[in-house]
């Protein structure tokens, strides 16, 4: 609906309103020249038009705003000399908002996310602060596993305030936040200019979304600086949602006074989802597939008893059962179809999503090492190599970032990780005895 339509709406209703002496004198010849960033602006005749009406009939022009557009806006008077004025800083805020990059991923919104027991207050808090942003459960801390959907609800939550607003959405891992408050501490000739366009791209925005905030443990200086983001954005009544695999009460690396200020909105937990839940999300990523037709409800409810960690695990057994289905075309995917397709998959394949401290256990078993050694800042040879099939290993077989792998081997860099990684999967190819080796620790983390 254009402002125009909204504003002849209002008329006609409130031309019932009130008394038609009243309605001349003091909205005959007002407009609605703009709505911006939750702010509806109107332009009045003369001056005194803006007290009166202010003061006496803001609550009935609210009441039918929200009844025409089902949205509650901040109103402003201005006369025709303060418009260009306005028309300025619009056009300013729309300039700033071209400059952001939100970083949403479209196919991520509340219509496909799939809702049950586990996750159903989770997606009822974040379709509220879509709503309305910054106006209740400020922040919004969703907290759970990898693999649950707490990342296509902040997605969720971004691409609806994008669609239904003009208001301006950011959304970044912590270590995004890392790389860019690195880039301003780097002493060069455009440090300012460095300083004003980090600035202009965290604190100039409606809506901050940060994932796996718990990858900025250890980085005092870019919590520092995410405190000072948090103030500023939280003071000006802005959106601050964060996702993390633990809740605020167990980021026990993180200062206290930004812990603090995570528990001041709502904090909200994702939880594995039910077997009912899986059978919703396996339909639901089945259909539209061609062969999905061919695959029965023993199909579904088998995939869905055997993948019971996450979505993502759901996900890697559809991928494998049409792979399988494309290679060799039956009929029928029935259930003694499923269970030869998925055969190396299910119940096998624990290490794909297990956890860092799991894969140094094996590493450390097999080389008759501790895991404290893993972790040590030892560089001998019968550590350090052990050290890099176990980094190899985290790189490969789990989804966990390189920050949060070199976290875990004693807060080494990510040159490092990468380093082992590549030395590793560069070896592998020629020396059959490596191979060996990362095949035995494999089976060792299965068993």
């Amino acid at each position: 609906m254009s402002n125009e339509e909204i504003w002849k709406n209002f008329l006609e209703i409130l031309s019932t309103r009130i008394a038609t002496v009243s309605f001349n004198t003091w909205f005959k010849e007002t407009k609605l020249v703009n709505i911006n960033n939750g702010k509806l602006i109107i332009q009045v005749p003369m001056t005194f038009h803006k007290k009166f009406l202010n003061d006496n009939y803001y609550d009935l022009i609210e009441e039918i705003i929200n009844s025409i557009t089902g949205t509650n806006y901040d109103l402003e008077f201005i006369v025709e000399d303060e418009l260009e004025k306005i028309e300025t800083n619009v056009e300013k805020e729309e300039n700033i908002h071209k400059r952001i990059n939100s970083n949403l991923n479209d196919k991520y919104t509340f219509e496909n996310f799939i809702i049950g027991d586990s996750n159903r207050f989770a997606q009822t808090a974040a379709l509220a602060v879509a709503e309305q942003p910054g106006k209740i459960y400020n922040p919004l801390f969703i907290y759970g596993k990898s693999g649950l959907g707490k990342t296509h609800l902040m997605h969720a939550i971004g691409n609806y305030v994008a669609k239904n607003s003009n208001k301006t959405v950011l959304y970044i891992t912590s270590e995004q936040f890392i790389s860019d408050f690195i880039g301003i501490t780097k002493k060069d000739e455009n440090n300012f200019n460095i300083i004003d366009n980090f600035k202009e791209k965290y604190r100039n925005v409606d809506v901050l979304m940060i994932d796996d905030i718990q990858f900025l443990a250890g980085a005092e200086k870019s919590q520092g600086e995410f405190f000072n983001t948090f103030t500023t954005l939280y003071d000006s009544n802005k959106q601050i949602i964060i996702s993390s695999d633990r809740s605020p009460d167990d980021l026990k690396k993180l200062e206290e006074r930004l812990l603090t200020r995570f528990r001041w909105g709502l904090t909200v937990n994702i939880y594995p989802p039910d077997f009912e839940l899986r059978c919703k999300i396996l339909k639901d990523k089945m259909s539209g597939h061609e062969v999905a037709s061919l695959v029965n409800n023993d199909v579904i409810e088998y995939i869905a008893s055997n993948c019971e960690n996450d979505v993502r695990h759901l996900e890697g057994a559809i991928t494998r059962l049409y792979a399988y289905a494309a290679m060799m075309c039956p009929k029928e995917i029935n259930l003694e179809f499923a269970v030869d397709a998925l055969k190396d998959y299910i119940g096998k394949n624990t290490f794909v999503t297990n956890d860092i401290q799991r894969i140094q256990k094996a590493v450390a078993d097999h080389f008759k090492i501790t895991v404290e050694d893993l972790k040590s800042k030892k560089r001998t040879n019968n550590i350090s190599f052990p050290r890099q099939i176990a980094m190899y290993l985290c790189r490969m077989t789990t989804e966990e970032t390189i920050v949060k792998i070199g976290l875990e081997f004693g807060n080494r860099d990510h040159a490092t990780v990468l380093h082992s990684f590549e030395k590793i999967n560069e070896e592998i190819k020629t020396n059959y005895e490596l191979k060996e080796t990362i095949e035995q620790i494999k089976n060792r983390i299965v068993n």
